[in-house]
Protein backbone atom coordinates (compact mmCIF):
# COMPACT_ATOMS: atom_id res chain seq x y z
CA UNK A 1 0.00 0.00 0.00
CA UNK A 2 2.77 2.44 0.84
CA UNK A 3 4.48 1.75 -2.50
CA UNK A 4 1.28 2.64 -4.32
CA UNK A 5 0.91 5.89 -2.40
CA UNK A 6 4.52 6.86 -3.15
CA UNK A 7 4.03 6.00 -6.82
CA UNK A 8 0.81 8.04 -6.96
CA UNK A 9 2.54 10.96 -5.27
CA UNK A 10 5.41 10.72 -7.75
CA UNK A 11 2.98 10.67 -10.69
CA UNK A 12 1.13 13.63 -9.22
CA UNK A 13 4.39 15.56 -8.86
CA UNK A 14 5.26 14.76 -12.47
CA UNK A 15 1.84 15.96 -13.64
CA UNK A 16 2.19 19.14 -11.57
CA UNK A 17 5.61 19.78 -13.14
CA UNK A 18 4.13 19.26 -16.62
CA UNK A 19 1.27 21.62 -15.81
CA UNK A 20 3.68 24.24 -14.49
CA UNK A 21 5.80 23.93 -17.65
CA UNK A 22 2.70 24.17 -19.85
CA UNK A 23 1.46 27.25 -17.99
CA UNK A 24 4.88 28.87 -18.45
CA UNK A 25 4.81 28.02 -22.16
CA UNK A 26 1.35 29.61 -22.48
CA UNK A 27 2.53 32.71 -20.61
CA UNK A 28 5.62 32.98 -22.85
CA UNK A 29 3.51 32.64 -26.00
CA UNK A 30 1.09 35.33 -24.79
CA UNK A 31 4.05 37.64 -24.16
CA UNK A 32 5.36 37.01 -27.68
CA UNK A 33 1.96 37.82 -29.17
CA UNK A 34 1.65 40.98 -27.10
CA UNK A 35 5.11 42.11 -28.20
CA UNK A 36 4.40 41.40 -31.87
CA UNK A 37 1.05 43.18 -31.68
CA UNK A 38 2.62 46.19 -30.00
CA UNK A 39 5.42 46.34 -32.57
CA UNK A 40 2.94 46.12 -35.44
CA UNK A 41 0.72 48.85 -34.02
CA UNK A 42 3.71 51.13 -33.43
CA UNK A 43 5.04 50.43 -36.91
CA UNK A 44 1.73 50.76 -38.77
CA UNK A 45 0.80 53.97 -36.93
CA UNK A 46 4.30 55.41 -37.45
CA UNK A 47 4.54 56.15 -33.74
CA UNK A 48 7.75 57.55 -32.30
CA UNK A 49 9.15 55.50 -29.43
CA UNK A 50 10.44 58.71 -27.85
CA UNK A 51 6.86 59.92 -27.44
CA UNK A 52 5.48 56.73 -25.92
CA UNK A 53 5.39 57.49 -22.22
CA UNK A 54 3.30 55.29 -19.92
CA UNK A 55 0.49 57.85 -20.02
CA UNK A 56 0.57 57.97 -23.83
CA UNK A 57 0.58 54.17 -24.03
CA UNK A 58 -2.42 53.94 -21.69
CA UNK A 59 -4.30 56.59 -23.65
CA UNK A 60 -3.57 54.95 -27.00
CA UNK A 61 -4.49 51.53 -25.62
CA UNK A 62 -7.80 52.82 -24.31
CA UNK A 63 -8.63 54.49 -27.65
CA UNK A 64 -7.68 51.40 -29.63
CA UNK A 65 -9.65 49.17 -27.30
CA UNK A 66 -12.75 51.34 -27.61
CA UNK A 67 -12.37 51.43 -31.40
CA UNK A 68 -12.07 47.64 -31.61
CA UNK A 69 -15.03 47.13 -29.30
CA UNK A 70 -17.14 49.41 -31.49
CA UNK A 71 -16.08 47.52 -34.61
CA UNK A 72 -16.93 44.14 -33.06
CA UNK A 73 -20.41 45.41 -32.15
CA UNK A 74 -20.96 46.64 -35.73
CA UNK A 75 -20.52 43.13 -37.11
Amino acid sequence: MIGGVVMSQSNLEKQEAKLKALNQKIKDEKNKIEQRLGKQIISQANLDYANLSNDNIKSLSKKLSEFLKEKSVDH
